[in-house]
């Protein structure tokens, strides 16, 4: 529900350019709903959150077999919870952060074109967006401590946000409005309840 707010504005961009420069005649319902649908962007977001995974799990990895792992892990898994609250309240990292005016410098000459490359690249570089919920995961997949397990681990949150996403697309402004005002009851209890299944097995490393 987070996603749709955040990232709603990405996909919609999308849609509405490919919408508007194709004639009626050959904008059809199923190329309508197979365009809308961005693959390659989100096999760009993909891309970015696996490769993310795989570094931050393969950076305790090297930490695994000493007796401080269990404490390391932990304390990640408790970082990732804190920044899920954080995000459930309204008080993770958004697009103020510094390097957020550097994400969308880059993404800006991508977002003109239709080349499922340059959409492909726009989901690689708007991985990096600034994001309490994408920080939270990434201390998940770091208290793996594996590799496999932190790509696997991100690889499921990059699935798991694209449903929400590919509906935006589907329903346009209209229903991204509707998913923003259910957001506001809905978001907030859902990450709270991953952060404290985050403080469980948190509690289990200790």
């Amino acid at each position: 529900m987070h996603c749709v707010g955040m990232c709603g504005p990405f996909v919609l961009g999308q849609v509405m350019a490919d919408a508007g420069r194709r004639g009626a005649g050959g904008y059809g319902e199923w190329r309508r709903l197979a365009g809308a649908a961005l693959v390659p962007y989100h096999l760009g977001r993909l891309t970015t959150y696996t490769g993310l995974g795989t570094m931050a799990g393969g950076a305790t990895a090297l930490f695994a077999s000493t007796a401080a792992f269990a404490w390391l892990s932990g304390c990640l898994l408790i970082a990732g919870a804190a920044l899920m609250l954080a995000q459930a309240f309204g008080l993770a990292l958004g697009a103020a952060a510094p390097q957020a005016g550097l994400v969308q410098h880059l993404a800006a000459p991508l977002t003109s074109s239709r080349h499922p490359a340059a959409r492909y690249g726009l989901g690689v570089v708007l991985g990096f967006l600034p994001c309490g919920l994408i920080y939270g995961a990434l201390g998940a997949a770091a208290g793996t401590g594996s590799m496999l397990h932190g790509t696997l681990g991100m690889a499921a949150f990059s699935l798991g946000t694209t449903p929400a996403l590919v509906a935006v697309g589907w329903g346009g402004v209209l229903l991204r409005r509707r998913w923003q005002g259910t957001a506001r009851w809905m978001a907030a209890p859902l990450l709270i309840l991953t952060a404290l299944l985050m403080l469980a097995l948190a509690s289990q490393r200790f």
